[in-house]
């Protein structure tokens, strides 16, 4: 049943993963049908993109440019285990913040 559900929600928790209008699509789509496999990746990449933020505004100003890129690394390997994770139909946390993410958007 889980994998059922996995595939019905697979397209879009992909999608979710480009850009933060990639995860607003997702969001939109999945209101009706609220796939939990969908859900889970849309906070996941929400989260990201709220991480992405900090680094390019935060860290960027307070420890500077080398700090920037060496985070924007870890977040871009992020992002590939997450999308890895949708494409595999597996629900697979961001290290270190996933489970935070999950409970902070779980609403969504």
């Amino acid at each position: 049943m889980e994998n059922q559900t996995a595939k019905e929600g697979q397209l879009l928790a992909i999608i979710s993963h480009f850009w933060i209008i990639g995860t607003l699509i997702s969001w939109l789509l999945n209101l009706k049908k609220q796939n939990s496999f969908t859900s889970f990746y849309i906070r996941q990449m929400i989260g990201w993109h709220l991480l992405l933020f900090l680094n390019g505004w935060l860290i960027y100003n307070f420890f500077g440019g080398f700090i920037k890129w060496i985070l924007g690394g870890i977040l871009a390997i992020f992002w590939l285990m997450s999308i890895f994770g949708a494409i595999t139909e597996k629900e697979r946390l961001i290290p270190f913040f996933g489970e935070y993410f999950q409970n902070f958007f779980r609403s969504l």
